[in-house]
């Protein structure tokens, strides 16, 4: 029999065993109705990791009764969210989607504050919020609240799950969506089910990795690579309470979960659906290359990472199909792009993008970016990219190897530089950023740093520079520049949209100075906000220059959201007759073309004016400076880190 078939046996017999009273007759109907279109495909999904097991169909019957107990808590107004998605599925991809990350204590410092910072966010243009890890989790290191301890409760010090609804309602009236993080390739130690492994209960012991002896540690580490080798060796802790190694890929407090477990992904499908039901618009799934582990292999990217993440989209689509994934795979450029399926992930970040942002402005050439790009830009046109210039994360240098090969680019060297670069031990170098993650074995590390010091704002400040300060604005805003225009939605990071220095202050806390992140976790205060929406007059240099990035920022933003080439329409990444020059268009159905053109040097640098017969018109606007440009044959001049916005008249 056909998958279909046996599906449709199988949730006959589920149905007929799944009491659905405690739903209204309306619900009931949405639920079964749901359950008829997706089941199909979770089954399948479901069966194909789990059939095996001679108890799979009766975790499924759970996972069922899990998804009922799903809808019916799902308030009327998500509901109502719902049918609207549904009806308009690809909103993520409009022009006015503009998004901003981060910490509640950062920019609250509570979520009730955060009430009195929706103005702020709107002068900005911001339509698109992503609150960073706000869940119960240990005191001190936390890996910033990425090991989490309960789903379903806010770190106390940032308010109560109470007030995330009362936010998210209030975001929502505000136009603005709501993301939230779903951490789930791991628990804190603190997580209740954890503490009852330690407690000796074999039935959450099997929600982990746990192993007796190093017999099969050995055997995985092999293939492994180490996440944070500067905090330990090995991706497995020894926990003396109970006297075995625990799988823990990334800190020595936060467990892996054990997904050939299916009682595993039933419970984090129910804290899924308690995060959705908060009122999310879309889920981050953090680190959801490493759920699957296979030995022999890299414990990454593994084909039933895939089939999990599918399945768990079904599960949403039954109860919550307004919410959608965003995925967070910072991986190989070609790793990335098979997450990103209207069936999988409908959003992703774009890592390739952000580090060759990086790399053009280091090497003042963009033939990487331009070659890598066109290989790897395109995606479905059901699912957009989040692009971003900075993050809470470090920078690491996920460009494809073989296509900087191609390039006679030496990967491994190239890497080198820019770690070299970017944390000021290259001569010349204007960033001012901090190593990460240094391996003692090989020297390789990433980069941390806010978007101002990386960009040179932070030492042109100190050797009281003019251009140096001139210079670094225009750096801020040609990178943002580029993710506001090519297409998807971008994201600031807090403190970006105002220039913020690194913050090195974390070097005196005794919970956060092993972890050099923390420079570019930034706060926003009052006296911040309050500047850049003119309430009150700059007065230092560092000043003046905050307050033109948010204006730099506010303006394009704007713009952004008047033309809808901004939104659906293809991405088309040409050939410059420059190096210094990266170039792409923008093209809808309704015919609207825009040629964005951008020169990454502090030099003066030309391109030939035939670039523009692209975009088959006879005059073009710069939508920047409102400028005509005109189509004359005479070279195209472009100012020091200028960028062009050119639409077709």
């Amino acid at each position: 029999m056909s998958y279909a078939a046996d599906s449709s046996i199988c949730l006959e017999r589920i149905l007929a065993s799944t009491d659905l009273s405690g739903l209204t007759k309306k619900d009931a109907k949405t639920f079964t109705q749901r359950l008829e279109v997706h089941f199909p495909r979770l089954f399948e999904h479901y069966t194909y990791v789990y059939g095996h097991q001679y108890d799979c169909y009766f975790h499924l019957q759970k996972l069922i009764e899990i998804l009922r107990d799903g809808l019916k808590s799902r308030k009327p107004a998500l509901k109502k969210i719902d049918n609207e998605r549904l009806k308009s599925p690809l909103w993520y991809r409009d022009e006015q989607q503009v998004g901003m990350a981060f910490y509640v204590d950062l920019m609250g410092p509570t979520l009730n504050d955060l009430h009195d910072k929706i103005p702020y966010l709107k002068a900005l243009g911001v339509t698109y919020v992503h609150l960073m890890p706000l869940y119960d989790a240990p005191q001190g290191d936390s890996d910033g609240g990425y090991a989490v301890s309960n789903y379903r409760k806010v770190n106390p010090v940032l308010g109560t799950v109470k007030d995330l609804e009362k936010l998210a309602s209030s975001l929502q009236k505000e136009g603005i969506n709501l993301v939230l993080d779903f951490v789930f390739n791991h628990t804190s130690d603190e997580h209740t089910w954890a503490k009852a492994a330690l407690d000796g209960d074999k039935r959450y012991q099997n929600y982990y990795y746990l192993f007796d002896d190093r017999t099969i540690p050995d055997q995985y580490e092999e293939t492994l690579r180490e996440i944070f080798p500067q905090v330990r060796r090995g991706s497995f802790t020894f926990n003396e309470q109970i006297e075995k190694w625990v799988w823990t890929t990334f800190n020595s407090f936060q467990w892996d979960l054990n997904y050939s477990n299916p009682e595993v992904f039933n419970a984090i499908t129910s804290e899924m659906l308690f995060l959705a039901n908060i009122g999310s618009a879309a889920l981050r799934l953090d680190a959801l290359a490493f759920i699957w582990k296979e030995v022999g292999t890299n414990c990454e990217n593994q084909e039933k990472a895939h089939v999990l993440i599918q399945a768990f989209n079904c599960c949403l689509q039954i109860v919550a199909p307004a919410v959608v994934f965003k995925s967070e795979a910072i991986v190989h450029p070609d790793e990335v792009l098979k997450y990103i399926d209207k069936e999988e992930c409908q959003l992703s970040y774009n890592p390739l993008l952000m580090a060759l942002l990086w790399n053009s402005l280091a090497t003042r050439k963009t033939r990487l970016l331009t070659h890598s790009l066109k290989k790897s830009f395109a995606i479905s046109n059901e699912c957009t990219w989040v692009n971003y210039v900075r993050c809470h994360d470090d920078i690491g240098w996920t460009f494809d190897d073989a296509v900087a090969s191609q390039l006679g680019i030496n990967p491994f060297d190239h890497r080198y530089f820019l770690n070299q670069f970017y944390t000021g031990r290259f001569e010349g170098s204007f960033a001012n950023g901090v190593p990460f993650a240094e391996n003692p074995s090989n020297g390789d590390c990433r980069v941390c740093g806010s978007l101002a010091s990386l960009c040179g704002l932070e030492g042109a400040l100190k050797n009281d520079d003019a251009q140096g300060i001139d210079e670094a604005v225009k750096r801020m805003l040609l990178l943002y520049g580029v993710t506001f225009s090519i297409g998807g939605i971008p994201l600031l990071y807090s403190s970006d949209e105002i220039g913020k220095l690194n913050d090195y202050s974390y070097r005196q806390d005794e919970s956060k100075k092993h972890d050099d992140r923390w420079v570019n976790r930034i706060a926003v205060n009052e006296e911040d906000t309050a500047l850049a929406l003119g309430q009150t007059a700059p007065s230092s240099k560092a000043e003046v220059a905050s307050l033109r990035v948010f204006k730099g920022l506010q303006k394009m933003i704007e713009t952004r959201k008047q033309y809808s080439v901004f939104g659906h329409a293809q991405t088309h990444i040409l050939d410059a007759d420059n190096q210094h020059c990266f170039v792409f268009m923008r093209e809808n159905d309704g015919g609207e073309k825009l040629l964005v053109v951008c020169n990454f040097s502090e030099h003066k640098q030309q391109l030939q004016r035939s670039l523009l017969a692209t975009l088959n018109c006879t005059s073009t606007t710069d939508l920047l400076s409102g400028e005509t440009v005109s189509m004359e044959a005479a070279p195209l001049l472009l100012a020091p880190y200028q960028q062009l916005w050119l639409l077709a008249n």
